[in-house]
């Protein structure tokens, strides 16, 4: 997807991570690039889409999205899982763009709704969140399944 003022939206893929590494550590998410590289290819079977924000240079924006099925709706729910914008890149509309392409993305998969995964300690992706069309549903609660070692 070409974007605008030579951003484009692109596929992820397993060569980007170096770049998106980078992105997460400066957002505070760090991730080596090559356990990134390992997870950006395990996702590419699965039901949903890990799309890039690029200008000029490194990547501006990072959006993970998987959908599911449930007894809820008749339709799939898209669930965004990740959405980072570098630090130096926010309030110029590539979070917007994300979610933009990542909503037609849900929508050609035939989803009905798209959730925004948002935890306690992202007031700002919160905020960013209701300003896009996102309102509060429900809660979720997480119990691991593996002992922490």
């Amino acid at each position: 997807m070409a974007g605008r003022y030579g951003l484009e939206i692109r596929a992820a893929t397993s060569a980007d991570a170096p770049g998106l590494s980078e992105l997460l550590r400066a957002a505070g998410h760090p991730l080596a690039p090559n356990i990134l590289s390992q997870r950006l290819e395990a996702l590419r079977p699965e039901p949903g889409a890990a799309l890039v924000a690029m200008e000029w240079g490194p990547p501006s924006g990072l959006i993970l999205l998987h959908w599911y099925r449930s007894l809820d709706s008749s339709l799939p729910t898209a669930q965004i899982t990740t959405l980072v914008v570098g630090p130096d890149e926010r309030r110029r509309g590539i979070g917007r763009l994300l979610i933009k392409a990542a909503s037609q993305a849900a929508r050609s998969a035939g989803c009905g709704a798209i959730q925004l995964l948002i935890g306690p300690d992202q007031p700002t992706l919160q905020a960013f969140g209701a300003a896009t069309g996102f309102s509060e549903h429900g809660t979720v609660l997480l119990r691991p399944l593996r002992k922490k070692a």
